[in-house]
């Protein structure tokens, strides 16, 4: 029997919205945790196969802060919200800080009480890990910068949008599929042998080898 049906429904959430009205209905922070059991009840009631929580990792102050300095995110942000402020920002989902699960989000606790809650309705866990890019406050930044695709202190000045200066050191942006650089992510090294054993043990560190869940890549799903 195959682990998903043929035409799989996967229903994507982006947690930080998602706990907006928990939020308001205790007067504090909500995690996933506080997801209220008819939340759950309904997404399983949607016919869903699985639930992508896209985002829930902990998020990069320093990528924040380059992202409300950049004049054409700004301009997008006003397109979406025009009243946006900056405290709006609470940054990107792929400008990952760190691989545990944001504490806004109720940390790995939260995230433990989400999977045993979709496992009783039936439902599979998606988590997003991204192989080819951190964010600039990332520790490898400074515990490992060979993991890194590093630049000059030329590159820095003559293609500042391909190229960011990180305290003594360059690192080139993070790109797109079509090669535009990203302004807040840095690019990883894949040719770098230190750098695929890092990111194994950080897959394995973060996706438990149970049925109870687990996470993947770009994204991939269990």
């Amino acid at each position: 029997m195959s682990f998903w049906p043929s035409h799989p429904v996967i229903c994507e959430i982006n947690p930080w919205v998602w706990l907006e009205d928990p939020s308001r209905k205790y007067r504090r922070p909500a995690g996933l945790a506080d997801v209220p059991a008819e939340e759950w009840d309904g997404l399983s009631g949607l016919g869903a196969d699985a639930v992508w929580l896209m985002g829930v990792w902990e998020r990069s102050p320093a990528g924040i802060v380059i992202a409300n300095r950049n004049p054409a995110l700004l301009e997008a942000f006003r397109r979406a919200l025009p009243d946006f402020r900056v405290e709006d920002n609470v940054g990107s989902p792929y400008c990952v800080r760190n691989y545990g699960v944001d504490e806004h989000l109720g940390g790995r606790q939260g995230l433990s009480v989400a999977r045993r809650e979709r496992s009783r309705r039936r439902l599979k866990l998606i988590l997003d890990f991204v192989p080819n890019q951190v964010a600039p406050d990332h520790p490898w930044v400074d515990d490992h910068p060979e993991y890194l695709v590093q630049g000059n202190a030329d590159d820095a000045v003559n293609d500042r949008g391909s190229f960011l200066s990180v305290g003594e050191k360059v690192f080139a942006r993070g790109r797109d599929p079509f090669f535009s650089a990203w302004p807040d992510v840095l690019q990883l090294n894949v040719f770098q042998p230190g750098l695929r054993q890092a990111v194994i043990a950080t897959l394995a560190d973060i996706a438990p080898a149970s049925a109870t869940g687990c996470a993947a890549t770009w994204p991939c799903w269990c």
